[in-house]
């Protein structure tokens, strides 16, 4: 049994699943499955529902943004679920939240050259509490059909996911600082993953959301 181990051992064993998951490609996978181009070859070369999407496949683009959101959130869940006999630490939780995140940042499958990370974050914070998720994605909502477009979008997200964490568990929740500190380093490693977005923002050359982007 793996709770038999030795309790360091299953630890880095949780971590180390939990970024395995996180390196699952499903915008390669869907693709493959779909008999389309691979993601990497045309738009941004970003492996991630976004792109996908300039495809002009609506069906692939969802079915990545599903698969990348559920691993984020199944690996956060796996970990709870395999860690309970032992008693999992919130440590442990926290780093395999950050663990799946730089599993899809960082996939070994396709040579650690990744998505931006935000079905996968928003899987990680369903995971840590369903309000949390809904109040970020409901941020990402309102900025993306108010200025369409996803790289924006994600960054405000970003930035306000952890101050929901913060102020919402003085309402329905106690904050773990492990979470919160997770929760934090998977913001900051998201808003860094967006800095060519920003730049291209700034100057006004970003793509919306639906405009396909020639390779």
């Amino acid at each position: 049994m793996l709770q038999s181990a030795h309790p360091i051992v299953f630890n880095v064993g949780l971590i180390l699943l939990a970024y395995l998951i996180g390196s699952i490609p499903f915008a390669v996978v869907v693709s493959r499955l779909m008999g389309m181009q691979d993601p990497r070859t045309y738009g941004s070369g970003n492996p991630g529902a976004t792109n996908v999407l300039r495809s002009g496949n609506k069906t692939a683009a969802a079915l990545t943004l599903l698969g990348d959101a559920a691993k984020g959130w199944f690996a956060v869940w796996l970990v709870k679920q395999l860690g309970s006999p032992v008693g999992v630490t919130w440590n442990v939780l926290a780093l395999s939240a950050v663990a799946v995140f730089l599993g899809h940042l960082y996939p070994v499958f396709l040579k650690f050259r990744g998505g931006k990370g935000v079905a996968t974050a928003l899987g990680v914070l369903f995971a840590i509490s369903p309000w949390l998720a809904l109040a970020t994605v409901a941020t990402w909502i309102i900025i993306a059909v108010f200025f369409r477009y996803s790289s924006l979008a994600a960054v405000v997200a970003a930035i306000f996911a952890p101050l929901y964490y913060l102020f919402g568990s003085k309402l329905a929740w106690y904050a773990e600082p492990p979470l919160l500190t997770a929760i934090v380093i998977i913001s900051i490693l998201l808003i860094l993953r967006h800095r060519a977005n920003i730049g291209r923002l700034l100057n006004g050359t970003e793509s919306r959301i639906g405009q396909k982007k020639k390779g």
